[in-house]
């Protein structure tokens, strides 16, 4: 307390931190820089401390320390603008004035911190009170005699004036002097009283302490008094009690009470110090004008009357009736009153204690009459007994002390309830007390009556001390049954003597010994009140009632279990509630005690107390149903309510509000007991009424008392906060609002908001105002309290209401509230940010900028606008307080928290923040560094692995650094990331998380170290990803490469599988940290996927390791998806599957060798399959990808696998299917097919997509029949299983209405697959697939857009279409007949009849149109007609034009197949003038063409020509063998008709003209002989074009391939020859003429072919494919006994040789 003692912390940073605000928890030993040596400090902050010292008397030195201080905590603008502050006189007058201030609070602070040693130094409770007692023990030798004289100096100082302390030092400055000055000297007094209630005070300090405050009048005659004003009084007083406070306790009346109850009265420090106590009697002589001696002179008569009687009688009686004058029991009650109530403020509860001694032995010396009025004394000990402990204490021994004064109470009762009722709420403290306040009154002994004279049913003895009763008496005339109590007939009672009655009034006081319950009595007094409620006798009998009411709010509130044996009491107060609020002038009081009841009685039964309230009519109500929003909020129908009525009528004019303060509590209750939702709808009008006619306009109201506007606010924003607070389970059925929604709409869209918003706009100047006005010190209850709590709550509705609020486009009138751009800093962003600068209460800066956040994120403006030029002195308070070691780390959480929300939503803001600055580096690029005010510094600190674990670096901090840096790496910053990379160790900082070992995750972490190393994880990924590996920092691939090289991979690997086998497990334990489990398991996932594609930089190649990380994620996936079916596990189940499919398939080649995973997969996949739908169905198709992946790269290693797993696949196409009916017909009812709706499909429920689970299902279903070679399990499969019907409608369906074309593909494809084994072909046949396909075929090529050539033309050759399914369809059948044959023949004619002009349109096209598309087409077709080929007699006799009609198609396109492979020319140019459309869609020619590379790109060009043309011309070439295969079925066998001679020629139609010419690309031509030998001709140059390329020894399969081709079409054009042309021989039909041009030109032509081909062969060509390659082309070899000869000839050149013998013969 010396003049300006700032040690090396203000003192206010040292109260905060004492107070537990801070971020210190542990006792620690504080350093800090000691302020600068005076070399150090600017001339001009010098110049400026000569100007404070002057102001405030200081030595220089002090000033200028003081100064710095300032700067350094308050000084609300940049350092930069102090210098222009300092040479302006005005703004630096109002600095200076500031400073004062700032000086006075430091002073202040100090004693509060004194004070707070004293407080807690014997609490064990207290964490640090051995600190604080070595402390305290230290202060101890001078602590008296230094704040002594400190309080002597203080009120005797001279008052500054101008001439001595400068111009500055006006009226009001002194005045502001003169507050400081009483401030400090009541802290004093508080500091000496408690330090004197620890230690001893010795007399002659007594003495000295009574002579200072008897010449000081108590605070009264203060040398300066002629300054006090009325706002000063407060203070006077305080100084007044205390002192009379500390000479009663330096009189150690405690011990005096012991030493006389053990008479050794010797032992007290007074007995022997006569001369000391004779000075003090003559000073106290003196007393008596001041009520501030009462307690001083009552306690000193008490003293002498102890121990010397005898001496000192006289002076006794003379002091004695002093202190009754003086009243000093309403003046005991009102100090303590002032003193505060005991919440945790320590001085008024030991004053408390210290007045219960003096009570307690005054009540046992004097008698109870000679003290003065039993009200007063009752008034002063229930004030003592509100201190914690007393009522414990008082229980122990009731008959002692103030047990006095209970007895003489119950004396008078029931005639006067009051005094009992009061003692008895007041000893009322928790359960223990309670059962005994129960048991007492239910036990009552005596019953005292009032007789005005004495009744006839009495007699009485002759001196009428002892009446009896004659007659059993009714004690409540109007009374029922159990509501009465009933004295029997013989009962005695005493006239009471010397007690008088009231007032005024004659006769006697009568106490009969009769024993009941006053529980009982208590009813019938209430059901009394409701009889005689609308007499005049009503207010009469509210008084007695109402302490009635009192204790029972008080009981129940204690001990809820005594409130069944008061339901007879509780359950009518509802009734009274009702009729009280309905009188003309209704008992305000007894209401509010009513509501108070009530309210206690909700916090246990919301439900019963809503029901039974509901009727009483008190409440406001709705007359009509509520419906919609709209209506609700005009309070249509609705009804105040008799409180309605009360508040407007009475409590508004008369300015007292304590029904509204019930009310306000009981709705609150009620809606925090969450009602169900039809009761809270009932409480609807309640809080429209709140937040139509209270919230708006409260603050307008009259008031008489202060502090009750604010409290009013403050329980209203309470109850809003407790509704937006509800979960939202017991939401709204049907369009009624709910009361959150209710709530929300009000506050966002009505004058609600707005009067919140003035709430929160009150500011921070205002709230340090109203807490520098308060007199108590530091108090925790108090109009700045509650103002502080009442904002806090504001901010945190307005957060809520922004979060729940409905989304919408145009911002409410709460939002643009909110974000206006007012003029210079009035806005209200602006007032939110500089709540930064409050001190006192850490969660109010903490909730403001939590609210920024918010508003940052939802609202379109800058907050660095709003801001305007106050934006960098509140960045530099931010950081101070985000730098400062000892802040309250939430705050810097938050602070940290609303940084990483402005990295993404306020580039101007985080600018501000990041404080870059830029110069022009070697190279001409800018470089960053980081500016003074920049928080990146801050940032860095934190992530500094030495801070880890210190106090000021707590995990969460730690955390809230790391998710800002993550936010600028996400955000791209490049300007801050620049800086970061070059910071020193800073990678290997960042990294430290991921190389810490955490406790396996079934212990408990701290979820935010998780979260901590998920951003580091996430940090990482961004910096390889965006990165180029090559300019990597080398920091991080060395943090990286020692990842590797600790086994940091395993590590983390084994540490997410059991973090999701943890959080996949009990619901009990896993739930705690879901959220921040996700995250790490997330960014790992992030990492996985990233070493796929870096594994140099990330140093993951090892195989072993690479395995081993895949099984875990495998583990972890198998866990998410088995243990349970909750949401979170199979959203984790999904996050882990897409992991896995991913690695699955980058890392093929490790995983070859793994343990099968088919089992694994399978089982998940069984899991899965009957879980809830919606979650699941990504999961499915990712599980199911995962198989197919698996069973392509493994194989099937056990066949033991096989019938599960096609069980379970087989089951979900099945279910798939059918859902997949449901929802295309819902499709094509709702009538939005639109016609080719390739992609377009329903947007419903189920999706036919690419990778839609039904697809997946369906190709996996195909992998696993491939898998199963002989078909038996897909057998077994089919017979327990409908899956094939299904998946045939669905197909059907598809079908008909153009839609699901992955589906279908997918199907056609399982189907084709199917068809491969004997089996499967006649299961698929057998289950109808003729019906599904055959007719709903054609909706697919006959749309009303398609013309000819239309249909053939296609995007890219893979792509599904709707010509590809058509395509699929004919190779079905194509399968289906080449498998079943002869049972498949009908369906297959069927299917050719259907189609015929789609086959015959489609051989024809190959003409015009040489798209691959086409050509695919036609291979298909001609593919199908050479199965049907095979059954050319069922053919003919079912559909002989066809069959006619085919045969001539094939001809032709023989002929143009021919033309076209002879012509490349030709063929090249077809291609050119079809744009490109055989073009690969590799480079197009269309790209912009840079002149460096143009002639590279021609060249590119020119290979994709070339090799889109040798596409086509294997296509032709396809095609061309298979028509030729086709062709042979429809020409004589060539054996037979050579050797047969009576075979029946008319069997066999001609297929060629008697022509030789070479054919003309004309389709007038008919196709001749020519043609034949021209085919020929063109696969001889084409097989010497093959030989000439000099290819290199192993030949490619490609070229192999098409030689076989070349070769198969060359056999069998021979055979259709030799075939035809015996056929023309032997056809009498012939000429002769034309028979021998025949033989002739057949003859030369067939040898030149010979020769040449003897000379082919000779070269050693491939032998003919018959023998090997054919079969998997065409079921029959061409020759029927063609066998390779032992001289290497061919087979078919013999028999040619062998024709042409016959022909030349």
């Amino acid at each position: 307390g010396e003049d300006g003692g700032l040690g090396d912390v203000s003192s206010r940073e040292l109260w905060t931190i004492l107070l537990g605000r801070s971020a210190l928890r542990e006792p620690v030993s504080i350093q800090t820089n000691k302020l600068k040596a005076d070399k150090d400090t600017p001339q001009a902050l010098k110049d400026f401390g000569l100007r404070i010292s002057k102001l405030l008397g200081l030595d220089e030195q002090q000033s200028v320390q003081i100064l710095q201080c300032y700067l350094q905590e308050d000084y609300r603008a940049t350092r930069n603008t102090l210098k222009a502050v300092l040479q302006d006189e005005r703004q630096s007058q109002a600095l200076l004035l500031k400073i004062a201030d700032y000086y006075y609070e430091e002073r202040l602070c100090v004693l509060r911190c004194v004070l707070h040693l004293l407080t807690y130094f014997q609490d064990e409770r207290h964490p640090y009170s051995a600190e604080y007692s070595n402390c305290v023990s230290k202060l101890e030798k001078d602590l008296v005699s230094t704040y002594r004289q400190q309080f002597e100096s203080l009120s005797k100082s001279e008052a500054p004036t101008w001439e001595t302390h400068g111009n500055l030092m006006t009226e009001r400055q002194v005045s502001h002097w003169f507050v400081q000055c009483l401030k400090e000297q009541a802290l004093l007094l508080e500091i000496l009283f408690l330090y004197y209630a620890y230690f001893e005070m010795p007399p002659n300090e007594l003495s000295t302490f009574t002579r200072l405050f008897k010449e000081q009048g108590f605070g009264q005659r203060q040398t300066n008094r002629h300054l006090v004003d009325k706002s000063m009084d407060v203070l006077v007083e305080r100084i007044g009690y205390f002192s009379s406070l500390i000479l009663v306790e330096g009189m150690d009346i405690d011990f005096l009470h012991k030493c006389a109850l053990e008479d050794r009265t010797e032992q007290h420090q007074f007995y022997d110090q006569q001369d000391i106590c004779k000075e003090v009697d003559q000073m106290l002589l003196t007393f008596g004008d001041i009520s501030h001696h009462g307690p001083v002179l009552l306690a000193w008569v008490l003293l002498r009357h102890t121990l010397r009687p005898e001496e000192v009688s006289s002076v006794i009686r003379r002091l004695g009736h002093t202190t009754l004058q003086l009243g000093v029991f309403q003046y005991l009650t009102n100090m303590l009153q002032a003193l505060g109530s005991t919440g945790n403020n320590c001085t008024a509860s030991t004053a408390r204690m210290c007045i219960y001694g003096l009570m307690s032995f005054v009540i046992t010396s004097f008698e109870e009459d000679t003290l003065g009025s039993q009200q007063h004394l009752i008034n002063a000990a229930c004030e003592v007994l509100a201190a914690p402990s007393l009522a414990e204490l008082f229980w122990e021994s009731p008959n002692m002390g103030l047990g006095v004064i209970l007895d003489s109470a119950v004396g008078v009762f029931p005639y006067k309830t009051g005094p009992l009722l009061q003692l008895l709420t007041a000893l009322l403290s928790d359960k223990s007390t309670a059962k005994k306040v129960y048991t007492f009154l239910d036990k009552m002994s005596f019953y005292t009556e009032a007789y005005k004279h004495k009744p006839n049913d009495v007699i009485s003895r002759e001196d009428g001390t002892l009446w009896r009763r004659q007659t059993p008496k009714l004690l409540y005339p109007l009374g029922v049954g159990q509501t009465n109590l009933r004295m029997p007939q013989g009962c005695f009672g005493l006239v009471c003597e010397g007690k008088q009655l009231s007032v005024g009034e004659q006769g006697f006081l009568v106490r009969w010994e009769y024993s009941y319950s006053s529980w009982t009595l208590f009813t019938c007094e209430i059901e009394m009140l409701l009889h005689v409620v609308s007499t005049a006798d009503v207010l009469a009998h509210c008084e007695r009632v109402k302490p009635i009411l009192d204790l029972v709010h008080k009981i129940i509130s204690t001990d809820w279990t005594v409130s069944d044996c008061l339901l007879p009491l509780t359950s009518r107060i509802y009734m009274l509630l009702q009729r009280l609020t309905s009188v003309i002038n209704p008992p305000v009081d007894v209401i509010t005690s009513c509501v108070n009841c009530l309210i206690a009685l909700a916090a246990r039964q919301p439900g019963k107390v809503w029901s039974s309230l509901h009727h009483t009519g008190f409440l406001p109500f709705a007359a009509t149903p509520l419906t919609n929003m709209a209506q609700t909020i005009s309070a249509e129908g609705m009804k105040a309510g008799n409180y309605g009525n009360l508040l407007v009528l009475i409590e508004q004019p008369r300015g007292e509000y304590s029904v509204t303060i019930a009310f306000l509590r009981l709705v609150t209750t009620l809606v925090k007991g969450q009602l169900g939702s039809t009761q809270s709808r009932g409480l609807i009008p309640c809080v429209l009424l709140v937040l139509k006619e209270m919230l708006p306009t409260y603050h307008k109201w009259r008031y008489n008392t202060y502090g009750v506007r604010e409290r009013i606010g403050c329980l209203i924003l309470e109850l809003v906060h407790a509704i937006l607070n509800l979960s939202q389970d017991g939401e709204s059925e049907g369009s009624a609002p709910s009361l959150q929604s209710l709530c929300i709409y009000s506050l966002a869209n009505t004058e609600a908001g707005q009067a919140v918003v003035n709430i929160m706009g009150v500011g921070v100047d205002t709230i340090n105002m109203v807490l520098a006005a308060q007199p108590s010190s530091g108090g925790s209850e108090g109009p700045g309290q509650v103002l502080i709590q009442t904002v806090k709550l504001a901010f945190s509705v307005t957060n809520n209401v922004i979060r729940l609020k409905p989304q919408s486009d145009t911002a409410s009138p709460l939002e643009q509230a909110l974000t206006q751009h007012g003029g210079h800093s009035n806005n209200l962003i602006a007032v939110l940010a500089k709540y930064i600068y409050h001190k006192h209460d850490p969660a109010l800066p903490r909730l403001a900028i939590q609210l920024l956040k918010r508003l940052a994120t939802v609202a379109p403006m800058s907050v660095y606008a709003c801001l305007g030029s106050d934006a960098a002195a509140i960045r530099d308070a931010f950081l101070t307080r985000l730098q400062s070691r000892t802040e309250d780390m939430r705050i810097k959480v938050t602070i940290l928290e609303f940084l990483t929300v402005a990295v993404e939503t306020q580039p101007g803001l985080i600018e501000l923040f990041l404080n870059l600055e830029t110069k022009d580096g070697s190279d001409g690029a800018k470089e960053f560094s980081l500016g003074e005010w920049s928080c990146l510094s801050v940032v860095l600190e934190l992530l500094d692995s030495k801070q880890q674990g210190k106090y000021w670096c707590p995990p969460l901090l730690h955390r809230a650094a790391l998710a800002f840096l993550h936010a600028l790496w996400q955000d791209r910053r490049d300007s801050a990331l620049s800086v970061l990379r070059t910071k020193e160790k800073f990678w290997e900082n960042l990294t430290t998380p991921l190389f810490g070992n955490l406790p396996p995750p079934s212990e408990t972490t701290e979820p935010c170290v998780l979260e901590s190393c998920a951003f580091v994880m996430k940090i990482i990924a961004l910096e390889i990803y965006y990165v180029v590996s090559g300019v990597l920092d080398p920091c991080l691939k060395a943090a990286l490469e020692s990842f590797s090289s600790k086994r940091r991979y395993e590590f983390w690997s084994d540490y997410v599988r059991d973090l999701v086998c943890v959080a996949c497990d009990g619901e009990e334990e896993g739930l705690r940290s879901l959220s921040e489990s996700q995250m790490l398991i997330s960014a790992w996932r992030t990492l996985l996927i990233l070493s796929t594609s870096h594994s140099e930089v990330m140093h993951l190649k090892d195989d072993s390791v690479r395995q081993k990380l895949f099984m875990d994620v495998l583990e972890g996936t198998k866990a998410a998806l088995l243990m349970s079916q909750s949401v979170f596990c199979l959203r984790l189940g999904s996050m882990m599957v897409t992991l896995l499919l991913i690695l699955l398939k980058q890392w093929k080649s490790v995983l070859v060798s793994a343990p099968a995973l088919l089992p694994p997969l399978s089982l998940m996949l069984e899991s899965v399959l009957h879980a809830e739908q919606q979650l699941t169905d990504r999961t499915k198709a990712k599980l199911l990808s995962a198989l197919i992946l698996a069973l392509q790269n493994q194989g099937l290693n056990e066949i033991t696998q096989l019938p599960q797993l096609l069980l379970c696949v087989c089951e979900m196409v099945q279910d798939e299917a059918l859902a997949l009916i449901d929802s295309t017909r819902h499709t094509i009812q709702r009538g939005d097919v639109q016609e080719d709706s390739m992609e377009t499909d329903s947007p419903h429920f189920q999706k036919d997509q690419q990778d839609s689970v039904c697809v997946l299902a369906l190709h996996l279903s195909k992998e696993l029949c491939r898998a199963d070679e002989d078909g038996e399990q897909w057998l077994q499969v089919v017979r327990k299983l409908p899956v094939l019907p299904s998946v045939l409608s669905a197909l059907e369906l598809s079908l008909r209405s153009k839609q699901n074309l992955y589906f279908t593909e997918a199907a056609l494809h399982l189907l084709l697959t199917l068809a491969r084994t004997p089996q499967g072909a006649a299961a698929v046949a057998g289950a109808g697939v003729i019906q599904s396909i055959c007719l709903p075929l054609l909706s697919v090529y006959e749309g009303p857009s398609n013309g000819a050539t239309q249909a053939f033309v296609r995007k890219s050759q893979d792509a599904p279409s709707w010509p590809g399914v058509y395509r699929l369809s004919l190779s079905l059948m194509e399968s289906l007949l080449k498998t079943v044959r002869y049972n498949f023949i009908n369906e297959a004619l069927d299917f050719v009849g259907v189609h015929q002009e789609r086959i015959l349109q489609c051989l024809n096209a190959v003409r015009t149109v040489q798209s691959l598309a086409c050509l695919d087409e036609a291979d298909h077709t001609v593919g199908f007609l050479l199965q049907l080929s095979n059954f050319c007699k069922e053919w003919q006799f079912h559909l002989p034009q066809l069959l006619r009609d085919v045969q001539v198609n094939l001809c032709y396109l023989c002929q143009t197949c021919t033309y076209l492979l002879h012509s490349k020319k030709m063929l090249h140019h077809y291609l050119q003038a079809k744009n490109g459309e055989g073009l690969p869609p590799g480079p197009h020619p269309q790209r912009v063409i840079q002149p460096a590379s143009k002639e590279r790109v021609e060249g590119e060009r020119e290979e994709a020509e070339s090799k889109a043309l040798q596409a086509v011309q294997c296509s032709l070439l396809k095609i061309l063998s298979k028509t030729l295969a086709t062709l042979q079925h429809f020409t004589p066998d060539c054996c037979q008709i050579l050797l047969d001679q009576s075979m029946d020629l008319a069997e066999y139609r001609t297929l060629f003209v008697l022509s030789f010419t070479t054919p003309a690309f004309d389709s007038d031509v008919a196709p001749s002989f020519g043609t034949l030998m021209a085919t020929i001709n063109v696969a001889l140059s084409m097989l010497g074009e093959i030989e000439k390329r000099k290819e290199p020894v192993a030949v490619s399969e490609d070229t192999q391939a098409l030689k076989s081709l070349l070769m198969f079409s060359m056999e069998n054009c021979f055979y259709v020859l030799i075939s035809q042309a015996v056929r023309c021989l032997k056809d009498p039909s012939v000429l002769p003429r034309d028979k021998q041009r025949l033989k002739q030109e057949l003859s030369s032509e067939l040898s030149t072919l010979l020769s040449t081909l003897f000379r082919f062969f000779r070269r050693g060509s491939p032998s003919s494919p018959a023998s090997g390659l054919l079969p998997s082309l065409q079921p029959k070899p061409p020759t029927p006994g063609s066998k390779a000869t032992p001289e290497g000839q061919e087979p078919f050149i013999q028999l040619v040789q062998a024709f042409v013998r016959h022909v030349q013969r």
